[in-house]
Formats: C-alpha cells, sequence, structure tokens
C-alpha cells in the first residue's frame, strides 16, 4: 500500500501579472517551449549568452557515470572575469556594485572597476601566501565587503572556497577546516551584531588550536577595532597586504568543472558534509534564475538579498548570480532590528531598492511587529518581491505583497538547497498567474516528478516525495572527499532521481505546493500530515504572527500535532489568557483543515527556536514536546531561547 501526503488546506486566490509589468518583463514565455523542446540545447545557449568562454565548450553534458555529472566540461572560463572584468571591459567600471550598510550606520558604495581591482590585489596576496590551483581558503567573516572581495580572489585563482558563516562555534570552524584541509583563513578582528562586537579572530584562534593542523596563513580584516592575539609568523593584516598589493592580474582559464566551492550544511552532527559545486554549470544557472526570476534590468534595478553569504542563498544570489549579471546590489552587515525594528526599510527607502528576496520567516517576524513599522518609510521603489529558505505561508506572502509591495507587485516563491545550487522552482513573475504559498513550476529546463514511497507517480493532488528526474547545470557535484555518502545520502532511495528530501504536491494547474521537509511529515491515526499546511493554518488566524509545527508520539493515535504560536503584537492581550487562546487556535484548525489536524497542544511562546539563517529548528520543538532532553542548540541564533521556551511550556 503506497502512502500519500494528505492535504485539505485549499488557497483559491490569483493574481496575475499587470500588463504593464509583462510588456518589460525580462523573461520570454518561449523559455519554457525551447527547454521543453530541446532541453540541453536550452541549457546550452544560457551558457553562451550569459558567460564569457575563454574556450567554447562543445559538450553540454556527460552524464555516463551518473550521478557525476559533468556539464560544459570541455569549456574554459574564470568565474571572477564573469563576474567583474568583463563588465568593466565593456564600459560599466562606474556602475555601483554594491551599496554596503554596516550595522553601525557606516557606508561605503563601490564600484564594478573598483571592487575588480580589490579582487586582484586580494588575489595577488592570496598567490603570495602559498594558495595554488585547488588549494582551500576558509572564509570565517561577517556581511562586509572583504567576504565578496575574498570569494571572488579566490575563484580567480582557481583555489577552493569554504565559507563559514560566522556565526558557528570554533568547534563547527575547526571540523570544517579539518575536512577541507584547508591551507588560508581569511577572517576579521570582529564585526557588529546588534550593537555589540562578536570577536571572530578570537574563534579562529580557537578552531586552529582545536584542527589538525592544514592552516598555514591568517589573513584578518579590521572591522571591529577589538582587541586580538596575534602571531607574526601566521597573521597578516588585510590593510597591510591586500592594500598594498598590485592591482594588476592576469587571470588564468579553467575547466568548466574546476572546483568553485565546498559549502558545510547547517547543523550537521558527526563528520561534515561538505557539498561540491564547480563553476560552468553553477555560474550559468545561477546567472539565469537571477535574472529572469527577479526580472532583473541591471541598467537599473537596485537589487537586495538579505542573506549572509554563508549559507548557499549568499553564494548564488548575493555574489555569483548578481555580480556575472552586472546587477547593482545592497549588502548589509546587521540585524533587521539594529538599532530600530524599521531598519530594513529604511535601507529600501536610502537606496530606491526595486528587488528584495528574503526568508519567510523575517517576512512574519514583520507581520508580529505590525504594518505601522513599514508605512513609516517610502518602500514605492519596489516592484519585485522574492521569498526563499521554507514554504511560505498564504497569510505571510499576501502580508509581504499588499504591506511591503502595496498591494500590486509580484511575489515569487523559491524552492532549491544547498545541493541544487540555484533556483529550481519559481514563478517567472511577467508571466506567471501567482499562487500564494506556492512556489509554482520547474523553472525551464527543469525537470521535477512527485512520488511515493515506493518510487510510483503520483497522479493527481496527492502530496508524495519531491524528486529531480534529470541533471541540472548547477547540481552538486558530490560530497568533499566521500563520492560513496553523496551516492547513499541523495541517489540510494530512488536511483536515477535525486532525493530533495521534502515532500510536495501538485495541485490541478500542474503548480508545485511544499509541504516542507519529508522529517516534518506526521503520521495522525493513519494520516500522513504537513506541518507545513497546520502552520499555514494557524498563520491564517489573525491572532498569529508565526507558527511551527511538530509531531510528538501519542499512544492513541501515533503521533499528535503539538504547535508552538506567537502571536501578533496588536493581539498579545491574547497570550495573557494562554488556555483561551490555545482552544481558539485549536478550533480554528480543525474547522479550516478537519479534526485530524488539531492540535492535541498548542503553546503561547514569544520567540522560535531559529539558526542564524533564519530557519526554525524544529527537531529542538520535537525534544521539548516529547519531553527528551534538549539537543544541540550550538546553531541558533539565540542558545538560550530554548530555555526560555521550556519554561512557558511548563
Amino acid at each position: 500500500m503506497t502512502a500519500q501526503i494528505d492535504h485539505a488546506l485549499e488557497e483559491i486566490r490569483r493574481f496575475r501579472p499587470s500588463p504593464e509589468f509583462a510588456a518589460q518583463s525580462v523573461a520570454d514565455p518561449g523559455l519554457y517551449e525551447a527547454a521543453r523542446t530541446d532541453r540541453l540545447g536550452f541549457w546550452a545557449d544560457q551558457a553562451r549568452s550569459l558567460l564569457q568562454w575563454e574556450k567554447p565548450f562543445t559538450r553540454t553534458l556527460d552524464w555516463s557515470n551518473p550521478p557525476f555529472a559533468k556539464w560544459f566540461d570541455d569549456g574554459e572560463l574564470n568565474v571572477a572575469v564573469n563576474c567583474l572584468d568583463r563588465h568593466v571591459a565593456a564600459g560599466l567600471g562606474d556602475r555601483v556594485a554594491i551599496h554596503w550598510e554596516g550595522e553601525p550606520g557606516d557606508s561605503r558604495t563601490i564600484t564594478y572597476a573598483e571592487l575588480t581591482d580589490e579582487v586582484k590585489r586580494a588575489a595577488n596576496v592570496l598567490t603570495d601566501l602559498g594558495v595554488g590551483e585547488g588549494d582551500r581558503v576558509a572564509i570565517y567573516l561577517p556581511m562586509i565587503p572583504e567576504a565578496v572581495v575574498s570569494m571572488l580572489a579566490v575563484a580567480r585563482i582557481g583555489a577552493i572556497h569554504s565559507v563559514v558563516f560566522g556565526g558557528f562555534s570554533a568547534e563547527s570552524l575547526a571540523s570544517r577546516i579539518d575536512d577541507a584541509e584547508a591551507s588560508v583563513v581569511i577572517t576579521a578582528d570582529g564585526g557588529f551584531r546588534k550593537g555589540k562586537i562578536f570577536p571572530l579572530k578570537l574563534t579562529v584562534d580557537d578552531a586552529l588550536e582545536r584542527s589538525a593542523g592544514s592552516v598555514k596563513q591568517v589573513l584578518v580584516v579590521r572591522r571591529g577595532e577589538n582587541e586580538v592575539a596575534w602571531n607574526d609568523e601566521r597573521d597578516h593584516w588585510w590593510h597591510e597586504t591586500v592594500g598594498r598589493a598590485s592591482n594588476d592580474h592576469e587571470p588564468k582559464a579553467f575547466g568548466a568543472e574546476q572546483p568553485l566551492f565546498i559549502l558545510y550544511t547547517s547543523g550537521t552532527t558527526g563528520k561534515p558534509k561538505g557539498i561540491l559545486h564547480t563553476s560552468g554549470g553553477y555560474l550559468t544557472q545561477a546567472a539565469f534564475t537571477h535574472k529572469n526570476v527577479f526580472d532583473l534590468h541591471p541598467e537599473r534595478d537596485v537589487y537586495w538579498c538579505t542573506a549572509d553569504v554563508g549559507w548557499i542563498t549568499g553564494h548564488s544570489y548575493v555574489v555569483y548570480g548578481p555580480l556575472a549579471n552586472g546587477a547593482t546590489q545592497v549588502l548589509f552587515e546587521g540585524t533587521p532590528d539594529t538599532p530600530h525594528p524599521g531598519r530594513w526599510w529604511e535601507i529600501v527607502e536610502k537606496y530606491g531598492v526595486t528587488i528584495l528576496y528574503t526568508a519567510p520567516t523575517a517576512i512574519r517576524s514583520f507581520m508580529k511587529l505590525g504594518r505601522q513599522i513599514p508605512h513609516e518609510f517610502n518602500l514605492r521603489t519596489l516592484r519585485v518581491l522574492g521569498s526563499v529558505g521554507e514554504p511560505i505561508n498564504p497569510e505571510a506572502w499576501i502580508w509581504y505583497r499588499h504591506v511591503i509591495g502595496g498591494g500590486s507587485i509580484p511575489v515569487v516563491d523559491t524552492w532549491w538547497q544547498t545541493e541544487t545550487g540555484a533556483i529550481m522552482i519559481s514563478a517567472l513573475p511577467g508571466i506567471t498567474d501567482l499562487k500564494p504559498g506556492s512556489a509554482q513550476v520547474p523553472i525551464p529546463g527543469i525537470s521535477v516528478d512527485i512520488l511515493t514511497d515506493e518510487g510510483e507517480h503520483i497522479v493527481g493532488e496527492g502530496g508524495g516525495l519531491l524528486v529531480i528526474t534529470e541533471p541540472w547545470p548547477s547540481m552538486l557535484r558530490g560530497i568533499w572527499g566521500d563520492p560513496e555518502r553523496f551516492k547513499e545520502t541523495y541517489w540510494e532511495k530512488f536511483g536515477d532521481k535525486y532525493f530533495a528530501g521534502d515532500g510536495a504536491r501538485r495541485d490541478e494547474d500542474g503548480d508545485f505546493w511544499l509541504l516542507g521537509r519529508v522529517d516534518d511529515v506526521m503520521n495522525v491515526s493513519g494520516h500522513r500530515l504537513s506541518t507545513a499546511e497546520i502552520e499555514s493554518s494557524l498563520v491564517a488566524h489573525p491572532w498569529t504572527a508565526e507558527a511551527a509545527v511538530v509531531g510528538a508520539h501519542d499512544e492513541t493515535t501515533g503521533q499528535a500535532v503539538v504547535a508552538f504560536v506567537i502571536l501578533k503584537a496588536s493581539q498579545e492581550e491574547h497570550g495573557n489568557d494562554a488556555v483561551l487562546a490555545s482552544e481558539e487556535l485549536r478550533t480554528h484548525v480543525a474547522r479550516q483543515i478537519g479534526p485530524i489536524a488539531r492540535p492535541r497542544q498548542v503553546f503561547i511562546v514569544n520567540e522560535l527556536p531559529k539558526t542564524r539563517s533564519g530557519k526554525i529548528m524544529r527537531r529542538l520543538l520535537r525534544d521539548l514536546a516529547e519531553g527528551r532532553e534538549i539537543g544541540d542548540t550550538t546553531t541558533l541564533a539565540d542558545t538560550s531561547i530554548m530555555q526560555i521556551i521550556s519554561a512557558q511550556v511548563r
């Protein structure tokens, strides 16, 4: 018997692109037909039109040894040249590449010519420090321009970067350094977060004491002006080396399958899982999706992706995609609520941001605070809104469109992963009729399906397992140093199809709705229920700002639904009567989805456990719901939050 994922939450609102938006849309409806007619030819055309190849490729895909793909592998290019030098050569050197805003309010505006010069200098310094083709460089920096410069300088010389998020502990950093056998670390004395300096160099020193000893040199950016310990034989100041280096650097072309970066998946236990991406295919899909999903007009748009470069979203849609397309973008060091809760909207107004790409958790946090805060700022420059990180519930989608977007601009929800490298499912805003909460359709050239546990294609609207059925240009090329783990993790279940680990359903129009991680599907009295749908139902209630749902063991039903809910600031008086609020929300879910989905318990809390990238760590809530000892909390933005939630639950 095949078990599908039940769904009962329906969304009927639809938003068609305005005639004005459709008329100027970058994306052509013919892209879909071109990709259907000749998928490999389509990707070859994109690679040739979007990128500069020093040696043109003649072979698009080598899939002779699945699951190890090679894209454009007989061609040669330089990733950094594609992001920088060619724009300068085309006369765009004076175009702003980055408007950088520091948390304390300091700022810099950097043109493509200036960024290119800085990358050349950094490339020369790395070479002087002994970094060569294929060597690994660990980058542990705050969201400052030097983070972008470091990544591109490593790419320019054919080395491989491993960016480690600046919030990770010394132990996590050491494990990633050891796995990649990095020879150089680029860090800063400190960085700003919530008005305080967090000491990055101190963490690096601690990590190097724990590590196996592969690191020979440390390059340190002066940012926090905090005191640091210093090793004269190993440590070098960025301003004393890069600042004085020559900006004369002749780039070399590398094969399209040259490794570009290793990115370790967050929240790993045991040996880190280093996702490996290469150059030509990755840059092709990152540039294509950035251009078409966000309707990018680089000559006039100001784009802002709020992600940290320590995550895949920061790699693909802060560094490589935007710069390959010659975009002007905002880079922000701080948090949304420092020094005041309107900081993001202040930045949108200051720089005239036209495209904003952020996470559903951030949107729901703003919902909690109320629309009066964004209404204090001029957001009329915005014309495209994007969502990334987890399924966005319909009410948050509507709030985003109406409160931030003024009720008329498109919202594109995007599905992809660290492993996929670039966006896989999304609306194209000038073409697609938008559905709140739906990721919509695979981008042109991408092939996905929904299967049962036994690998059978699901006909109709039943929910199942989301798989990718054909190789794609930006796909991971493996797990660093562990090809068997790569095959077992992603390909063992269905053989020739990549299993994403997510549940999804397809509606009558063929649009995809993500149901969350399969690990977050609950089996309640034989019904497989998606946590994402119950969370959407809870957030649809006017009292609710944000919700997280987990399955907890239940002797009667197998599993029971347990919800943790944050109330909107305007509704917090209901939180004073937790019994009343809990019963109201339980009844609401039963009424909207059905009695089977009624939560056994609804806990009213002030915050949810989130990583610094904004993802809710539901496994910790599951520990709490089942009465277990709370697991590892080191990757949380606030490690004390579980103690607070536990006290509230008790």
